[in-house]
């Protein structure tokens, strides 16, 4: 439905820019202003825009087994030409600006600003339409094409003011053709320079890919990004990455990474395929936490109220103590959601077993660390050196 509205709307913008390019083609042709055919040819590059918007979005319903990545680059083999084509009628506006007489026609001077009014109104009001159903349909793709739209506003005040120059025979029809025609050129180079970047496979910018590892570290199973890459194709863009999940079955591995492709497709607009590919990182050693009363020795009957936490570092190997700490447990004092904001700290201390004096399951603490993947452990015993002996921990190793 989404994808129909915006096929609908990108269709609407290639129409309504091809409408003005027609209408300042005919004042310009009235009226003699140099300044016009600038802005017609600048108009020109919102109909290439708004064109590509549109292959972007129909090109992408398309999958073919000979093209497994797609066809997007269609489009900006298509920009690429089209961008050549700019910077050579820009050319030839700046000859003609340079090298020919004023030919401005006063008798269709007040028609030319009026019609340079009317294009104003409706390059402001489409923009608005198209960037508000944009936002509401969750298209990239629209609200850039209406940011730029409207940018062709400020071309349009450019060449009032050189209409309004000529009624008073002050020359400055061919200062505004000359302003715009930067604005051309720079509309040219970046469609140049995008097509480029995307069919040399250029990878995605850094901002892009900042969100994408962010995506990824977000979940507490991923120990590592192993590699990342990701690049364009059309509008559209291919991510890959190659991580190390802390997990124990391959069922809960994949149903990780199906979770980091949703969160990725979220994060980053216009992705059409993310690829995970995973595995589970063998441990050597194991961080182990355990509830304590206000005596530090006792095991706490409360995971959220409880006063401290023994933290203890241990080699897989011979269950030798590595490092062991007993911090205070920040949270114990709050009023509400004590035991899902202890679960998420103990998270951030690399924790992969929590011993316990009561079973977690069916409440949130529970499913925040089960959907880490740590481990829950039921202990019988009420002492902290009991509860080590449970683990494989000998009385000599414990504190005192």
């Amino acid at each position: 439905m989404a994808n129909d509205q915006s096929e609908k709307i990108g269709l609407f913008s290639v129409g309504i820019n091809s409408s003005l390019v027609l209408i300042k083609v005919i004042l310009a042709y009235l009226s003699g202003s140099v300044a016009l055919v600038a802005d017609a040819i600048h108009s020109l590059s919102d109909v290439i825009s708004s064109a590509t918007v549109l292959a972007g979005i129909k090109i992408s319903k398309r999958k073919s087994t000979r093209f497994p990545y797609g066809l997007y680059k269609v489009e900006n083999l298509v920009c690429l030409l089209s961008s050549i084509f700019i910077f050579f009628a820009g050319y030839e506006i700046v000859q003609t600006v340079l090298f020919k007489e004023e030919s401005l026609k006063p008798e269709f001077l007040p028609d030319a600003m009026a019609g340079a009014l009317v294009t104003m109104a409706i390059t402001f009001f489409f923009s608005r339409y198209e960037l508000r159903e944009g936002e509401r349909i969750g298209s990239p793709s629209l609200i850039a094409d209406a940011q730029h739209i409207r940018t062709d506003m400020f071309s349009s005040a450019v060449i009032l003011c050189g209409l309004v120059g000529g009624l008073f025979h002050w020359p400055l029809d061919k200062v505004a053709a000359l302003v715009v025609v930067v604005l051309v050129f720079r509309a040219g180079f970046t469609i140049f320079l995008d097509a480029i970047r995307v069919l040399l496979d250029a990878s995605l910018d850094f901002e892009s890919m900042d969100k994408v590892k962010t995506a990824i570290l977000s979940h507490p199973q991923v120990t590592s990004i192993h590699s990342l890459r990701g690049r364009n194709s059309g509008r559209f863009k291919f991510i890959e990455a190659d991580i190390g999940l802390r997990v124990r079955e391959l069922e809960r591995a994949h149903h990780v990474s199906q979770q980091i492709e949703a969160e990725i497709s979220k994060s980053v607009p216009n992705v059409d395929r993310v690829l995970i590919h995973y595995e589970p990182e063998k441990k050597e050693t194991r961080v182990c936490a355990i509830p304590l009363q206000e005596d530090k020795m006792s095991l706490s009957e409360h995971f959220g109220e409880a006063p401290y936490y023994y933290i203890v570092q241990m080699r897989e190997r011979d269950r030798s103590i590595i490092e062991e700490r007993i911090l205070t447990n920040p949270f114990k004092d709050e009023e509400k959601g004590k035991g899902l904001k202890v679960s998420k700290w103990l998270l951030q201390q690399d924790v992969d077993t929590v011993i316990n004096s009561k079973s977690l399951a069916g409440k949130g603490p529970g499913y925040v660390l089960s959907d880490a993947d740590v481990n829950i452990v039921i202990s019988k015993g009420n002492r902290l050196g009991d509860v080590l002996k449970e683990v494989g921990i000998e009385d000599e190793k414990v504190p005192g």
